[in-house]
This record gives structure tokens, sequence and C-alpha cells, in this order.
């Protein structure tokens, strides 16, 4: 168009932050407002003031270039937000509902707790302290609640004895998890036995079979009693 002259470019003008009331607004150099954003989202938690101004060619642009910045993230899915002197990017308050997950966690039971939930399956309803004498062992307080949050076992009804102990059974949950329609259909000791389970032998040939086991893997007792003895060091004390 003749007569007309096309504006050259000088690169992006640099915004304005808003300054005091009735004074002049503060200019903030983009490239500083975009390094501020740089910094913040790199970083895992909180940056101060003073190491946002350390990274800075001009610390004097710091409060203006975060004007700047907040007001780019007002109403975003993210925000600038400020707790104390440190600054970060934060989820909308607004928007952290919608984006909780829920995950599902698989956990091996230790062998108390297996032992804890065989014995109430098959002696139900029983006792703490009955768990107690069956395994042999103290129970640990935290076995029950890590079957109880399973939802596995469930409190019974209180014993009519002195102290009225709690009784403790299986749930519904506890027959769905291992395919059962009821207790009933727990296996019995010889379905254990066919299924490899426990030993079929007596017990006494079982632990005695254990016990050779045992020693060979330990390399087996000393023939003698002076084979087993270490040679007393030389100028030592006999007593």
């Amino acid at each position: 168009m003749n007569g007309a002259e096309v504006p050259e470019r000088s690169g992006v003008a640099p915004r304005e932050a808003a300054g005091p009331a009735g004074g002049e607004p503060v200019a903030a150099d983009s490239r500083i407002v975009r390094l501020i954003e740089a910094v913040l989202f790199a970083a895992a938690e909180p940056v101060s003031e003073a190491d946002l101004a350390h990274r800075l060619p001009d610390p004097g642009q710091l409060d203006p270039a975060l004007k700047v910045l907040r007001g780019l993230y007002e109403n975003r899915g993210v925000e600038l937000y400020k707790a104390g002197d440190g600054w970060a990017f934060r989820t909308a308050p607004d928007l952290g509902d919608a984006l909780k997950i829920e995950r599902s966690s698989v956990r091996k039971l230790s062998r108390a707790a297996v032992e804890t939930l065989a014995v109430i399956a098959y002696h139900q309803p029983v006792t703490r302290a009955e768990i107690e004498e069956i395994r042999g062992v103290g129970q640990s307080r935290g076995t029950l609640d890590l079957l109880l949050e399973a939802g596995w076992i469930k409190p019974g009804r209180r014993r009519q004895t002195p102290g009225r102990p709690l009784t403790w059974i299986t749930t519904q949950a506890f027959l769905d998890h291992f395919g059962l329609e009821n207790v009933g259909d727990l296996p019995g000791v010889a379905d254990l036995k066919a299924s490899g389970l426990l030993d079929k032998r007596p017990a006494i040939e079982a632990f005695r079979s254990a016990a050779d086991n045992d020693a060979a893997v330990d390399g087996g007792e000393p023939e003698s009693a002076e084979e087993s003895r270490e040679p007393a060091e030389a100028g030592a004390d006999p007593d």
C-alpha cells in the first residue's frame, strides 16, 4: 500500500505487572518470567525467593516477574502458589478431587498371618488366647489387624467365660477369595496329605528325616570331641 509503513518487529514486548495503587506499572522482562517458570516447573519442592533471585541476572526483576507469572496461571489447571517464602506450581484446588487415583496393592501375607488365618478358619470361633495356644507363640496385634483390614476375619461373639474374651471368625470375603461355599469345604488332613502339604509319614519319622537333612547341610557332627577342639594358641594360658 502506498504511503503505508509496516512496523518492524523488535521481539516480544515486555509484560507489565501492576504496581502499587496509584503508581506506575513495573515492567517485567519476558526472559526472566520464562526462566522463573522453568525453575519452578523443574523443582520438586517450593523454591525460596532467595534461590530464585540468585538465578536472575537482575534480582530486582523477581517481584514483577512473579506477579506476571501468577497472572498468566490464574484460573488455569495449575496455579502459582506461595507457601511462606517459597513458590511452586500446584494443581488448582477445585480440580484436586478429579485427579485422585485409587490403586489396589497386593501384599504377601507373612507366615504368622497365614498360620493365624488357618487357626481361625479351622477352629472358629476362636479367641486370641486360643490362637496363641494352638500356634505355641504369642500373638502379635498387628497380625489380626492385617487380616481384619483384608476383610478375611471379623469379631465374633464374646465367650460367656470370665473376662468375656472376643472371638474371631472368617468372613464371606474369605470364602469368596478362596473359592469356598462354606467353611465345611476347607480341606481336611487327608486332603492336605494327598496334595503334599502335609507329610504322610508318622510324625517321629518326619522329625528324624528333617534332623538328618539339617545335619547334612551343616556338614555333619564331628566324629569325636577331640576333633572338635581347636588347638590353643601358643603361649596361651590354659586357665
